[in-house]
């Protein structure tokens, strides 16, 4: 390389990775597409080396692109935080503040305990990431995490609030016409909901439901909302958050003594950020709100 490409040749590059296409990372940018394929082409030029090749599927990239992949993502994210750093000074609780949890925790907990904040520092502008995947803190893809796994970074500032109870439930309504399982064995019978693909939490379940394997079950969806959409609307077994189950009275436990399945609950943050009053407010705030839940002990 005889000279260095601008931030904006990579960013565009990053978009065009994440997005498969130049139209979608077009629409992620707000650039046009010629525009992406002209930012593309200079990148290129200047590595001295192509980037992506054209499929049916779309583009796929090189050997060469993977490796600028994860240096790319690393600019991104640390732009990104490096702006949220900035959108207000040292000593004010405003700003931008990233805050990345489980699709469910997302939807299900933080809503009530985010517009609170919202109402107490009108000043704040938060950007909530839901995400099953860990976000990399160091990298800073997120100022704040809620993890149902234990920390193993270093450079983290990490706080245990307790446990998340899973357990197998159903709807009233379809245990009425189906019958309720007596047993572990008796759930072969059943309409169960499950992942798709194998995911950690799923690879602790199956050896709780001796018998049953990934072609039992009836719903296989990654999606944990779709999951819990689908249990809500009757459709069959799956499994629940028991402080989640408890909001609604439709929905009853079952084999508590032989299915149950703690998760420890951290709330996660960089070191770097302990002496910003925005990101400490949001840290204190949200740890005392999830420790109130009564599942959490």
């Amino acid at each position: 390389m005889n000279e260095k490409p601008s931030w904006d040749l990579y960013r565009t590059f990053a978009a065009v990775l994440e997005a498969g296409s130049l139209s979608g990372a077009a629409r992620r940018l707000g650039l046009t597409q010629p525009s992406v394929a002209r930012h593309i082409e200079a990148l290129e030029q200047t590595i001295g080396g192509t980037l992506f090749l054209r499929s049916q599927r779309g583009l796929s990239p090189t050997d060469r692109a993977l490796a600028l992949r994860p240096f790319a993502e690393d600019l991104v994210a640390t732009t990104a935080a490096l702006v949220r750093a900035a959108s207000s000074a040292d000593d004010e609780i405003a700003g931008t503040i990233r805050i990345t949890a489980a699709e469910v925790f997302a939807a299900e907990h933080l809503p009530p305990l985010l517009a609170a904040l919202r109402r107490h520092h009108p000043g704040l502008s938060i950007e909530l990431a839901p995400t099953d995947a860990v976000s990399d803190l160091l990298r800073r893809e997120a100022d704040i995490a809620l993890r149902m796994t234990d920390p193993t970074q270093q450079a983290l500032i990490a706080r245990r609030l307790g446990k998340v109870t899973l357990g197998l439930f159903a709807r009233r309504d379809y245990l009425e016409r189906r019958g309720t399982p007596a047993c572990v064995a008796d759930l072969a019978g059943h309409d169960l909901i499950g992942t798709d693909t194998p995911s950690a939490t799923g690879r602790a379940v199956l050896p709780m439901l001796p018998g049953l394997n990934h072609t039992d079950f009836a719903m296989r969806v990654d999606s944990t909302l779709a999951q819990l959409a689908l249990l809500r609307a009757g459709f069959g077994i799956g499994i629940c958050q028991t402080v989640i189950a408890a909001r609604d009275a439709a929905l009853v436990r079952l084999l508590p003594d032989a299915f149950g399945l703690d998760l420890p609950l951290w709330i996660v943050m960089h070191e770097d950020l302990r002496t910003s009053r925005r990101c400490r407010a949001v840290f204190d705030a949200l740890a005392t709100g999830l420790t109130d839940l009564t599942v959490l002990t």
